[in-house]
């Protein structure tokens, strides 16, 4: 049965809430894809979210630049996005994860999927606009938008913006602490060793381009009991406006939305097996 557990630390008193507007988001995630299983993700606090299923143990924190939405008093942005590493991303998922088996490299997939079809709300420009974002962000992007179950995943050792491997810890602490962290790419302990063996490259960008070779992703192993610690965010995706921002243009999301299609489910998977490691949903909740 899967098992979710919130930690806390004392909270900012920075807060933004606008109930004038129409929309607002609420973030949750889980170890599944069912909602029933997830809980609200407390995003820009200082809390940090853990649950785990037959695959991982995992850690989450969500942090979003002019944030809207719930729990309510949520602080509208966060120190992170004060490291250089992070200032041009307008969102952050950190997150990390201990397998509880082994998972192949050329197996692990992080991206976006969708329970019913969108390719009646799709925009016009969609097509361009997934060109650039394979063209300037990840080139590993593969996916399919006009099916009944849309999708787009890229492996996520090439599509995560930070990969930190860092061994076997001795304790469970490090599930609870990830909110105090700020995650560079890298490694610890033994996980820095295992890196340098394999010959991954110690910059992101290098790391990505390692593994957009598929052969590199399939030596590649996800070894149980491994703790490895991640970062995703860019500056394309605009929460404060709903809307896709990438060079020469700019797509309203909202426009787009139906009582169907209000959610940006993220998540991390084996695309062999099916098996989930986490779901995360980012929902457009209207207000009225």
């Amino acid at each position: 049965m899967p098992y979710i557990h919130r930690t806390v630390s004392p909270k900012s008193n920075n807060v933004s809430v606008d109930n004038n507007t129409k929309y607002r988001l609420q973030v949750t995630a889980g170890p599944e894809y069912d909602s029933a299983c997830h809980s609200i993700v407390p995003v820009n606090q200082q809390e940090t979210v853990t649950f785990e299923n037959d695959l991982a143990f995992v850690s989450l924190c969500v942090r979003v630049k002019n944030y809207r939405g719930y729990p309510e008093g949520s602080p509208n942005t966060h120190a992170y996005f004060s490291y250089p590493l992070h200032k041009s991303q307008e969102y952050s998922v950190t997150f990390s994860f201990q397998p509880k088996k082994a998972i192949s490299g050329d197996s692990l997939v992080f991206g976006n999927d969708f329970d019913n079809p969108i390719r009646d709300r799709l925009p016009p420009g969609f097509s361009t606009a997934l060109r650039i974002v394979r063209w300037m962000i990840d080139p590993g992007l593969y996916g399919n938008a006009y099916t009944d179950k849309p999708y787009l995943y890229g492996p996520a050792l090439s599509s995560l913006n930070c990969l930190r491997i860092c061994g076997r810890p001795g304790s469970k602490n490090w599930r609870e602490e990830l909110h105090t962290e700020v995650i560079e790419e890298g490694g610890e302990a033994e996980g820095e060793v295992s890196r340098r063996e394999m010959n991954i490259p110690d910059q992101a960008h290098e790391r990505q381009k390692h593994f957009l070779q598929k052969e590199n992703r399939q030596t590649f192993c996800f070894e149980p009991g491994v703790v490895y610690k991640a970062d995703f965010g860019n500056g394309y995706i605009d929460f404060q406006n709903f809307s896709l921002k990438l060079p020469g243009f700019s797509i309203p999301v909202i426009q787009y939305v139906n009582d169907k299609n209000h959610n940006l489910r993220y998540v991390l998977k084996d695309r062999h097996s099916g098996e989930v490691i986490f779901a995360l949903v980012f929902k457009l909740i209207f207000e009225g």
